[in-house]
């Protein structure tokens, strides 16, 4: 609950997810399309298969498997869509792992650090770390998704802008898709990985090239 929550200081409140494109294009313009635009991203896109990359690495961790471990690392810093946010996941990722590293140090979370290499996204250094500190894998997926998507909810709700109101009924609504994403990333394989968010990966490469901006991604 620490590790995930918005005081935890991984920077996740100055990226959108090119949330803040799609706003400024006019796809996202009030609560009910932001929850559409997020049920998309969470079902079909970075969501889901965030979760499948912090199950498998978690998996990996806690059975010691280095080299499956490498793999996965290596795989999700590749599975990522665009430049901003392949910074948003390895910015969130170096910082979770430092400041673990800082407060909840444990003798093997050196090692699997080491074998990730130098660069570890976000679901895969809450994978390691959970693993290393034997936090059960089913509620980290769902706690991560669930967090995931808060954040999302946030920027929307600075950008569209929403009241806090309206941002907390997105939420709930988006309870059912957040636990039927966990479940499925859960039971996923890599062979399963896959993302059908054309429009929001189009977000996330257009963002760099707004006028103004608000956020890093």
């Amino acid at each position: 609950m620490t590790w995930l929550s918005p005081s935890f200081p991984v920077g996740a409140f100055s990226y959108s997810s090119g949330i803040e494109w799609a706003v400024e294009a006019g796809d996202v313009t009030d609560a009910r399309s932001l929850r559409r635009w997020l049920g998309s991203m969470l079902a079909d896109g970075p969501g889901v298969c965030d979760g499948i990359f912090l199950a498998h690495a978690h998996r990996a961790a806690a059975s010691g498997d280095d080299a499956r471990l490498a793999e996965i690392a290596e795989l999700a810093s590749a599975f990522v869509a665009s430049r901003e946010r392949h910074l948003e996941t390895t910015a969130q990722g170096r910082a979770f792992i430092e400041i673990a590293r800082a407060a909840w140090n444990s003798p093997s979370l050196d090692r699997l650090v080491t074998a990730c290499g130098a660069v570890i996204v976000y679901p895969v250094a809450v994978g390691l770390v959970s693993a290393a500190h034997a936090v059960p894998l089913v509620p980290t997926v769902h706690a991560f998704l669930h967090a995931v998507v808060s954040n999302w909810i946030s920027a929307g709700a600075r950008l569209v802008p929403l009241g806090q109101t309206n941002s907390q009924r997105v939420l709930a609504e988006l309870e059912p898709a957040v636990s039927a994403a966990a479940k499925r990333a859960l039971g996923a394989s890599v062979d399963d990985l896959g993302s059908a968010t054309f429009r929001a990966d189009i977000a996330g490469m257009r963002h760099e090239t707004q006028y103004t901006r608000l956020f890093r991604s």
